[in-house]
């Protein structure tokens, strides 16, 4: 199982790049890879684009087409993954509050025979997402623009198991200041 950790963004709203942006010491990019990692995802590749940094832990991939949204660094992580792997669960960098307990429940639904599984907090489906490879080709593309999966685990719903992850994670993400500020809070626990 593979992770594949969504990094390539400038965060507009915010100023600045999120992927290196830091909440309780760390950046957000090396956080996501640690989260993926501790869950066991293995290799766990970061698709980077406004933000060209090294990674540790992690294969980087750079997407030139970043500017132009998700869809495009959810099709450059789909296309630099090994042949050997299986699935892939997708994260975003900027949702720190994922945990790697939420890593493991997604992985956990997928060695019980699941082969689209998706996180959901108060019902609602977020993320992560976990892809077999079977749906990789129908989620390239649907990914375009500012959307990466959420047309597949809309149009294909009766194939997604929804897993509950509400009291392990929370799918709060970082898009302003005053978002970094209260997540922040929650990571250092104020």
């Amino acid at each position: 199982m593979a992770g594949l950790l969504l990094a390539a963004g400038s965060g507009s709203r915010l100023g600045r790049p999120k992927a290196l942006v830091e909440v309780g010491g760390e950046r957000l990019v090396d956080r996501g890879v640690r989260t993926l990692a501790a869950g066991g995802c293995a290799p766990v590749l970061v698709v980077l684009g406004a933000a060209d940094t090294s990674v540790r832990g992690a294969l980087t991939v750079l997407n030139p087409d970043w500017a132009t949204g998700m869809g495009s660094s959810v099709r450059a992580g789909i296309d630099a993954l090994p042949d050997t792997v299986d699935a892939v669960l997708v994260a975003l960098a900027d949702q720190p509050l994922v945990t790697p307990e939420a890593v493991r429940r997604l992985l956990r639904v997928h060695a019980q025979g699941a082969r689209a599984a998706v996180a959901t907090y108060a019902g609602n489906p977020r993320n992560p997402v976990l892809l077999g490879r079977e749906h990789w080709s129908t989620v390239h593309a649907m990914a375009v623009r500012d959307v990466g999966a959420r047309p597949f685990l809309r149009t294909y719903s009766h194939l997604v198991t929804t897993v509950e992850c509400d009291d392990v994670a929370s799918p709060e993400d970082i898009d302003t200041t005053e978002d970094l500020v209260r997540v922040s809070g929650m990571i250092d626990g104020h």
